[in-house]
């Protein structure tokens, strides 16, 4: 199985792969009955994805089976864990605890700059230009990993999430909030930067 990286603690497992051509993913031993219609559809590099994630999944859990709920919103069954699953082809991401759990995975991308307007509102008075692209991809990161745990249709990443002030490192924490006008719930997410990627934690 080729593991691209173990980010596991003591709370959750957090696992990345990367994508092996020669490495068999066969639809038929991975991917759920539910789900063949649909997923058989995608792209390649989706269908791949998606097979990467279930033969993750097998290796911790080898009973239970992905779904998704009418959102799209995908969940473990039996239902005894949480699952938060991402992917930047050709790495995918799965994590999966006792605890809600929400993690994104993004590729550095200079074209992250061109949509900051678009998620970036409180943000802006900490962000060191200099290190734009880092600190944008850190960012959208944290705050589409927090928005797999704490969501509504109504709410924009830029409206309704923030990320506190932060020093950029390889690794790092810093705490988010989740906010409308009548309520705030405050979170801790977990950023590593690895080779051209992100990946935040939020549990």
């Amino acid at each position: 199985m080729p593991l691209y990286r173990d980010f596991s603690d003591d709370v959750a497992t957090i696992l990345i792969w990367k994508y092996d051509e020669s490495e068999e993913l066969d639809p038929e031993k991975l991917l759920e009955p539910e789900n063949q219609h649909k997923v058989l559809d995608y792209h390649p590099n989706k269908i791949a994805e998606v097979l990467m994630v279930r033969k993750m999944l097998k290796s911790v859990l080898p009973d239970h089976k992905i779904l998704y709920k009418e959102n799209g919103e995908p969940y473990l069954f039996p239902s005894d864990h949480y699952i938060s699953v991402s992917h930047s082809f050709p790495l995918a991401a799965l994590a999966i605890s006792e605890n809600k759990i929400g993690i994104d995975l993004e590729k550095r991308k200079e074209k992250i700059t061109k949509i900051r307007h678009k998620f970036i509102l409180h943000e802006d008075f900490f962000i060191d230009n200099s290190q734009e692209v880092d600190f944008l991809t850190a960012i959208w990161c944290v705050k589409e990993a927090l928005y797999k745990i704490h969501h509504s249709k109504h709410w924009s990443l830029k409206k309704h999430y923030d990320v506190l002030p932060f020093d950029l490192k390889q690794e790092f924490c810093v705490k988010s909030r989740v906010y409308d006008p009548d309520n705030e719930d405050f979170f801790n997410a977990k950023v590593s930067f690895f080779g051209d990627y992100c990946l935040a934690i939020v549990d």
